[in-house]
């Protein structure tokens, strides 16, 4: 059954969530939606008629669009890893009937699912530093998929004109959420044809057909790596995690850093430098790229490698409690190219566990 925030109940949000932030004036969006037992959709549409704009939710056109706000900062989360990078919007391209994108510019490189895609909001608000300028876009259960910041750097001579192009003619704070589908059960070790996923497995050519060989046997991932066998998946300790992050920065080698939710993918390439804990949170906060890891979630961490036209591709994989992916990792690559001989080194430098 769609659930729908009306005009009244928005507006009930908006003044509980100035309750809030009058006893925790930190407290951001995210957290403020889970107080208040809301989605973060609903937070946003709340606050139409004071600091933000309901806007059409024309992806083919509002995409490309933002590559008029020059250089921005480009969020994409899941529930325990942010992912932060500064660039341009460039080379934009929407595919499969509109059900898909790509920005596949040198700094902000995104796979979009826009299927899941619902609803969108310019938000112009007050912050510690000044007037912040945000688009933020929901999925539909009102789930925050990625969210674009204006900088220091924008050209925010384009913000207003941008907003009045896409502004709704309807500004109504009206959601019809929709409940997520309920997981499938993961089928029992047994119920999977592990020689035949092996054989599968070892016969790819891309790493992107992997997700088509998992649904060809019914295998979730965690499960797929568990019954690849060692030739192909071994689990690491998850507190080498973040010491994988040091010795890259260390050595100088550059990474593929993936972070992704159900509708939203978004990666940076590049070297680490900045590296920083505060209290649970594994930090990389470079000038262009940051990164906020929850290191307690991650409960399972793998080293995978899978076969390609360029040879094995070793990466990286860390999984919650629920086995949703948090964070990939790769050594830089492009297509066609064979695999970094540094990131390997270091990517096979930790021991196995035993299991």
């Amino acid at each position: 059954m769609n659930v729908q925030t009306s005009t009244a109940a928005g507006n009930e949000i908006y003044l509980a969530w100035q309750v809030l932030l009058r006893e925790e004036p930190r407290l951001r969006a995210r957290e403020a939606a889970e107080r208040l037992a809301v989605s973060e959709a609903e937070l946003a549409a709340s606050r139409l008629g004071v600091d933000a704009v309901r806007l059409r939710p024309d992806w083919k056109e509002l995409l490309p669009a933002l590559g008029e706000l020059g250089y921005v900062m480009a969020l994409t989360r899941n529930e325990h890893c942010v992912h932060e990078r500064k660039g341009h919007y460039r080379e934009v391209t929407i595919g499969g009937s509109g059900q898909m994108g790509l920005v596949v510019s040198p700094d902000i490189d995104l796979r979009l699912f826009l299927g899941g895609w619902a609803s969108v909001f310019a938000v112009e608000e007050q912050g510690r530093d000044g007037v912040q300028r945000s688009i933020q876009v929901f999925d539909r259960q009102g789930m925050a998929v990625h969210k674009v910041y204006l900088t220091e750097r924008s050209t925010i001579s384009a913000w207003a004109p941008l907003i009045e192009r896409f502004r709704a003619e309807r500004q109504s704070a009206e959601l019809d959420l929709e409940p997520l589908a309920t997981r499938e059960p993961v089928r029992p070790d047994t119920a999977i044809d592990a020689e035949a996923l092996r054989h599968g497995w070892a016969g790819l050519k891309d790493t992107h057909h992997f997700f088509a060989l998992l649904k060809q046997h019914g295998a979730a991932r965690t499960q797929a790596l568990r019954l690849a066998g060692r030739d192909w998946a071994e689990p690491l300790p998850p507190e080498a995690l973040p010491m994988l992050f040091e010795q890259a920065a260390a050595d100088g080698v550059p990474l593929m850093v993936f972070v992704g939710n159900r509708h939203c993918i978004q990666i940076h390439t590049g070297e680490v430098r900045n590296l920083r804990v505060f209290g649970e949170w594994f930090n990389v906060l470079d000038d262009e790229f940051n990164l906020h890891l929850k290191t307690a979630a991650v409960s399972e961490l793998w080293r995978v490698r899978k076969p390609s036209s360029d040879g094995i591709v070793t990466s990286w994989e860390a999984f919650d409690a629920d086995g949703e992916l948090v964070l990939q990792l790769f050594g830089a690559r492009k297509p066609g190219i064979a695999e970094r001989e540094d990131w390997r080194a270091l990517a096979e430098s930790v021991p196995a566990q035993e299991r």
